[in-house]
């Protein structure tokens, strides 16, 4: 039986092709989805989006109609998840974070070690930073029992792109369910001030508007300035706040005209709006979460940040897929508890 699924629904973004891509392959269920990014400026699949299908196609050996440049219907019909080494250029400054969220799901239920070579954006706009994915999802997805590592080689900026990134998927029986109501103290905080390609100053000058922010709100961190390689240009921002229990990361990129202290200074308001709240879980990460919850052994329970509407979106794919009983608690962009019962 074929899964049809609104490519329109909720935020009607390409979460809802990579979600439904890695559900798909984990259930050798075929899907179809049609009114991809239907609302956006620019409608259909664009490169990175057929980028998340080849990938998916590539360790299910599946069978797809619709994979072209603006397409906005696909048929994707997968056989058996098979891992080992995959090499992947997005072709252009698209990311190879969102890539990897239409595999990291069925490359950890697979028979054997995967290795991942990415070539594309690693932190570019509107996307997760690789720095993220390294530093705070897979170390969560770590407490669901799931073996993931992330190496950033190359750093590949918007326009230019070229940064790689290797990745490394181990097999996992089960995943743990999750209970993260509290998210504990405050244990440490840390800064990345990165450039590329630009004068070193830029990043001192991010890394002392943090410094002075984070200092007048009396919180002490240690901050690394890094000159990252690259063959593009670009800044970055990345703070780390570990707590007892959990872990969060707020980020800025730098853009053409825009002050070495801006970018700092909205990674700073991210963790200080975060920091406002009670949620375990930070928003950037819930709707992530989903997924492999959906398929852990026992139910789950978190406290988020914020209710958003990826995480609202990242629930009803889910559960077209799925007979999991997902509740949330609270409506949308309030802060929220998340009950999922497989």
């Amino acid at each position: 039986m074929t899964i049809k699924i609104d490519g329109s629904y909720g935020e009607g973004g390409g979460q809802i092709l990579r979600t439904a891509l890695a559900l798909s392959c984990v259930l050798q269920k075929e899907i179809e989805i049609y009114n991809i990014r239907k609302r956006r400026k620019i409608p259909g699949l664009q490169a990175q989006h057929l980028t998340c299908v080849k990938a998916a196609k590539a360790i299910s050996e599946a069978e797809v109609e619709g994979d072209s440049l603006k397409s906005q219907g696909l048929r994707f019909s997968p056989k058996k998840i098979r891992g080992g080494n995959l090499f992947l250029d997005v072709g252009t400054a698209g990311s190879v974070c969102l890539v990897l969220q239409s595999i990291l799901l069925p490359l950890s239920f697979a028979l054997v070690s995967s290795e991942l070579r990415l070539r594309g954006g690693t932190h570019v706009p509107f996307s997760p930073p690789a720095t993220y994915f390294q530093r705070v999802l897979f170390p969560m997805l770590s407490k669901l029992g799931l073996r993931l590592s992330l190496g950033i080689g190359k750093w590949g900026w918007y326009p230019k792109g070229g940064g790689e990134v290797i990745c490394n998927i181990r097999p996992v029986e089960k995943i743990k369910p999750l209970n993260l109501m509290e998210r504990g103290k405050l244990s440490s905080l840390s800064g990345l001030s990165v450039v590329s390609n630009l004068p070193l100053s830029i990043a001192r000058r991010q890394e002392q508007e943090v410094e002075k922010v984070l200092g007048e709100n009396n919180f002490d961190l240690k901050i690394e300035v890094l000159e990252a390689p690259s063959i593009g240009k670009g800044t970055f921002f990345f703070l780390l706040a570990s707590y007892e229990n959990s872990l969060a990361g707020f980020s800025s990129l730098g853009e053409i005209g825009k002050k070495a202290e801006q970018v700092s200074d909205e990674a700073c308001k991210g963790f200080l709006d975060y920091m406002k709240t009670s949620g375990a879980v930070e928003e950037h990460l819930a709707d992530q979460l989903i997924p492999f919850l959906a398929f852990a052994q026992g139910e789950s329970n978190f406290s988020v940040s914020r209710v958003s509407q990826h995480l609202l979106t990242s629930i009803w794919v889910t559960q077209q897929f799925l007979p999991v009983k997902i509740e949330v608690e609270e409506k949308e962009n309030q802060p929220g508890k998340v009950r999922i019962i497989p």
